[in-house]
C-alpha cells in the first residue's frame, strides 16, 4: 500500500469502527478493528491504485464524514472536542461504502482482494486478508454490527454500484 493512503485508512477504519462499535470488549474492539482495517484497506487499494491516484488524494483530500454521519445518525451527536475530531476529514465516503459492501458480501470481498489494482498487481492475497475473507466464529462475534447486512446497508448502498462495475461484468448487482 502506498505510504499516503494510510490517513485515509485509519480516519477511515476508526469512523467503521465508530459507527458499527464492537460488543465484548478489548479483543472484541481489536478484532472489529482488525476487521474493518483489512476491508478499507482492499477499497483504498481499489479507489485509489496508482501513485498519481493517491497524490491527487493528497491534494484535494478525501471529503470527510460529514455525509456518512448524517446518514447513520451521528451528526447530533455533541462532540466534545471538535479539535480532536480533525481526523473525520481524512474518511473518505467512496473507500467506507465499498468497505461496508465488502465486510457484508463475502464473493464481493474475494473477488476485490483478487482484483488487479494500479500496475495489475492483485490488491492483496487471501493470507494477507484472512479477517475480512475467511472470519472465524470470534471474528463474527466481534463485527456482528460491522458486518449486519442490513445495519451497513445504508453506507454500502452508497457506491455500491460504482464497486461492482469496477471489479467486472461478470459480477451482478444484487437484488
Amino acid at each position: 500500500m502506498h505510504e499516503d493512503l494510510s490517513p485515509v485508512v485509519a480516519a477511515t477504519a476508526q469512523w467503521l469502527t465508530r459507527a458499527y462499535p464492537a460488543s465484548g470488549g478489548a479483543l472484541a474492539g481489536a478484532l472489529c478493528e482488525a476487521q474493518a482495517r483489512q476491508a478499507v484497506t482492499v477499497a483504498a487499494r481499489l479507489r485509489h491504485p496508482t501513485p498519481m491516484d493517491v497524490a491527487l488524494l493528497g491534494v484535494v483530500g478525501p471529503g470527510g464524514s460529514d455525509r456518512l454521519d448524517r446518514i447513520t445518525g451521528a451528526d447530533g451527536a455533541a462532540r466534545a472536542d471538535p479539535a480532536g475530531e480533525a481526523w473525520r476529514t481524512w474518511v473518505d465516503e467512496v473507500v467506507a461504502s465499498w468497505a461496508a459492501c465488502l465486510l457484508t458480501d463475502p464473493d464481493l470481498a474475494a473477488t476485490a482482494v483478487a482484483a488487479p489494482a494500479g500496475g495489475g498487481s492483485p490488491t492483496g492475497t487471501p493470507a494477507e486478508f484472512r479477517r475480512l475473507l475467511a472470519p472465524d466464529a470470534a471474528d463474527l462475534r466481534a463485527a456482528a454490527l460491522l458486518r449486519h447486512p442490513d445495519l451497513a446497508e445504508p453506507v454500502a448502498a452508497l457506491h455500491r454500484a460504482q464497486l461492482v462495475t469496477l471489479l467486472g461484468p461478470g459480477r451482478a448487482l444484487a437484488a
